[in-house]
């Protein structure tokens, strides 16, 4: 299971003065700690993701996590330079992660754009800076072109130029992820991806635990705002799920809450999005509580398993991901993955 802190935290996850809940936390390949709940802020609305991000560091939240293509950051950043002028919270004390945006693969590039990010968010440095895609959009044809290879040595170079302390990545197979580390002078730190009972991911996460690699899961609560975005109303709701029901009635929790104990129990971090105060302070109780274990593996059957977030408004014709498979290697249904698991 993960390395759990409690207690007197690590540097760099300090509890808030408006807070009693001690945050939990996981060493990173790098050496850092990184703090196992936060703050997602896809989807948070011009008027709504600086207000959030202001009340949930006033909460508590050590962990925010951000993206170019979100098109929110100047005003978050904003909102948090307003918290740190208060005094009672530091920045040296929030773990802040962005994602580099598709259009931003070149080399030259990778630079530009994490300096973007930083004038967004008026900060020196980030935290965390993730491939946010394994794509590029707009590049037609059979090979992905700049090829990764190029992007991931831009990002070493953030490191090196002290712009960002942990680079990782978002969104890509165990096949992909197997080709970075074929030539990655640093390893990736973390890889986001979707995780939570409909789709628990497990074949992606024991390679990236096997290999050092932390898992963020997105999408903890199966995302549920986004199901017309994704057009996906055929398929299951994760909040509703009977099961996912059964075990909240059981303990007297809101679905949310067991989703996310489920989360940590699942050896990652996780990431809720939220515009709601009072969401912000019932996810952050979520921290003293620990789903049984008989409850985590019920939690864990759960059938069919099936990606809310499945990608498939990158795939073109044209290419590079034609298919599905192009895109997930073998990781894009329950079927796949099991043929997968089968030839491993």
């Amino acid at each position: 299971m993960l390395q759990r802190l409690f207690g007197r935290a690590p540097s760099g996850v300090v509890l808030s003065e408006y807070s009693t809940i001690h945050q939990p936390a996981v060493k990173l390949n790098n050496g850092l700690f990184f703090p196992l709940l936060g703050l997602g802020t896809w989807k948070a609305d011009k008027g709504d993701a600086g207000r959030i991000v202001s009340n949930a560091l006033k909460a508590g939240y050590r962990h925010l996590d951000f993206a170019m293509m979100y098109g929110n950051q100047a005003e978050i950043g904003q909102a948090m330079t307003e918290v740190f002028k208060e005094g009672k919270v530091k920045r040296e004390d929030v773990w802040m992660t962005s994602k580099l945006d598709n259009s931003h693969h070149a080399g030259p590039d990778v630079e530009k754009a994490a300096r973007q990010v930083l004038k967004e968010l008026q900060q020196d440095y980030l935290d965390l800076f993730l491939v946010h895609w394994p794509l590029v959009s707009g590049c037609k044809g059979d090979t992905l072109q700049p090829p990764i290879k190029e992007t991931w040595q831009a990002m070493e170079k953030l490191v090196d130029q002290g712009l960002v302390r942990s680079i990782g990545i978002s969104n890509f197979s165990v096949k992909k992820i197997k080709d970075i580390l074929t030539y990655a002078r640093i390893k990736p730190a973390v890889h986001q991806i979707e995780v939570h009972p409909v789709w628990t991911n497990q074949y992606n996460i024991d390679y990236c635990m096997k290999e050092g690699i932390h898992v963020t899961a997105y999408s903890p609560l199966g995302s549920p705002d986004s199901a017309e975005m994704m057009k996906r109303q055929d398929k299951q709701s994760v909040m509703d799920n009977p099961t996912v029901k059964e075990v909240a009635s059981k303990h007297k929790k809101a679905a949310a809450e067991v989703l996310l104990a489920w989360g940590l129990k699942h050896d990652t971090s996780v990431i809720p999005k939220t515009t709601k105060v009072k969401n912000l302070k019932s996810n952050l109780e979520v921290l003293k509580f620990e789903l049984p274990s008989e409850d985590y593996k019920a939690l864990c059957q759960i059938k069919p398993q099936e990606r809310m977030v499945d990608g498939h408004f990158f795939l073109d014709k044209e290419g590079p991901y034609k298919t599905m498979n192009d895109l997930w290697d073998g990781e894009q249904t329950e079927e796949s993955l099991a043929a997968l698991q089968r030839e491993a």
